[in-house]
């Protein structure tokens, strides 16, 4: 940004400047957070006059503001002190309106002060939003300089998990084997997304404990069934995936239970889910900042996993990504973005990326080897000369094995304050998988992420 003030002496009368400015939701989040008004009305998710729509008004501070910006930085420009402001508000602006602030010099007054008529307008329609008049002090040396920056601002605003939830809430309610549902944490998990009509729970478990869970989070559970299985945890998995193959059920939830417990009877040859590809789990990250949701695979089940299973790996990112409506872009990461011979992963990332060439994977593009940097950053690719569809933009992102990929998804949750939904697939249905420490907004995500998937699949 390049900055050029005006002195006094060099003001007269009837000059004038002005700015546009989009008002984005992230503008009404950032001022809440700065101000201190946490206003309802003022943010993006709030209907307070129940009339189905969400106001999204832009706080009048905010546009005021804007007269702020002109004057600080065109007119008169760097230096300018605010003496005296008057306000009168027409009408309102919201989120995703664009707004043209102009001012203009009306006189020079005494003591190197300046008078300015102060107008926000909405050009889509000349409304006149606020007007007024600025007394100021304009700056008495001139000032000129280029490239002027400040920070950049990321809202940890899970923007697209709200997406995901606005898209599921509106399906039917999916029929839910919840696993050993017997913590807070796990239970609450369920019945948030049932309460928001995502899925319909049937418990399974001790029924004892279950109801225990319940009672020390306060929640009610009239109307929810409940099947009771005294056994270990890996009975109740595996009534779970009976429940599956009598029609009852159409996802699986891991509850309070180490997941080897949870997908041990899934892999069973007779009663279990298996469909022909390996079980694989995809994150699916909502990281602040980023244009769409990035998909981390595999993190939680295949350890070391060899070049089939890496392919089924990519293919189950690829059909969840498409479910999501995503156009699949997999970065099949490494060390290094050439093949390196001492090297398997940039061995294996570039033999799938011609696999994908040769319609052995489907429905995406797949490139690699990549490093983290060229896979997920456009200039780090292209400083490194890499070209095609996915280098530098990609939203899929498969690891080497599972180190990697543990560490890659919790950087992301722990550092870049993403949320993340866990999901496992390759099986009969999809199977919502939640560490202890998610959060809700990461549990209901999860569901919402499932149930888009499934009925995604019976479209299909």
């Amino acid at each position: 940004m390049r900055l050029v003030n005006r002195t006094y002496q060099d003001l007269n009368p009837g000059d004038t400047a002005e700015i546009r400015r989009l008002i984005t939701a992230d503008d009404l989040y950032v001022f809440a957070a700065s101000s201190g008004n946490y206003n309802p009305m003022h943010l993006t998710d709030s209907d307070l006059d129940g009339n189905g729509t969400t106001e999204r008004v832009a706080p009048g501070m905010f546009v005021a503001s804007l007269i702020s910006a002109v004057l600080g930085t065109q007119l008169p420009g760097a230096g300018t002190l605010y003496r005296h402001q008057t306000l009168d508000f027409h009408a309102r602006a919201h989120a995703g309106e664009e707004l043209v602030c102009r001012v203009e010099v009306l006189e020079k007054l005494a003591d190197g002060a300046v008078r300015l008529s102060t107008t926000v307008r909405r050009p889509v329609d000349d409304a006149l939003i606020l007007s007024g008049v600025a007394d100021v002090l304009a700056p008495t040396e001139h000032f000129q300089r280029d490239n002027v920056e400040i920070p950049g601002l990321i809202v940890q605003r899970h923007r697209h998990f709200e997406a995901l939830l606005d898209r599921a809430r509106p399906l039917p309610a999916l029929p839910t084997a919840v696993v050993c549902p017997d913590d807070a944490n796990s239970l609450g998990g369920a019945l948030l997304a049932a309460r928001e009509s995502i899925i319909a729970p049937i418990l399974i478990g001790r029924a004892e404990a279950i109801a225990k869970a319940a009672a020390e989070a306060g929640a009610d559970l009239d109307g929810i069934e409940i099947v009771e299985v005294p056994g270990s945890d890996e009975a109740a998995a595996a009534m779970a995936c009976a429940l599956v193959h009598q029609g009852r059920a159409a996802a699986v939830m891991k509850g309070h239970l180490h997941t080897d417990d949870l997908l041990k009877p899934m892999l069973d040859k007779a009663g279990g889910l298996r469909i022909g590809r390996r079980f694989t789990h995809v994150f699916v990250m909502d990281v602040p900042g980023q244009p769409e949701p990035i998909l981390v695979t595999d993190a939680a089940i295949n350890i070391a996993p060899d070049l089939a299973t890496k392919m089924d790996i990519c293919q189950n990112a690829i059909d969840l990504g498409r479910s999501l409506g995503m156009d699949p872009r997999v970065g099949v990461l490494s060390a290094v973005e050439t093949v390196n011979p001492a090297i398997q992963s940039s061995i294996d990332a570039a033999l799938l990326s011609k696999m994908a060439d040769r319609g052995q994977i489907t429905g995406g593009q797949v490139e690699g080897p990549l490093a983290m940097d060229n896979a997920v950053d456009i200039g780090a690719a292209r400083t490194k000369g890499l070209k095609g569809g996915v280098a530098g933009r990609a939203n899929i992102l498969v690891v080497p094995g599972i180190d990697a990929g543990n560490m890659l998804a919790k950087q992301l949750a722990f550092i870049s304050h993403a949320e993340g939904a866990g999901l496992v697939l390759g099986a009969k249905v999809p199977v919502i998988l939640n560490s202890r420490s998610d959060t809700q907004m990461s549990r209901l995500a999860s569901c919402a992420v499932a149930a888009i998937h499934h009925f995604a699949g019976a479209r299909t």
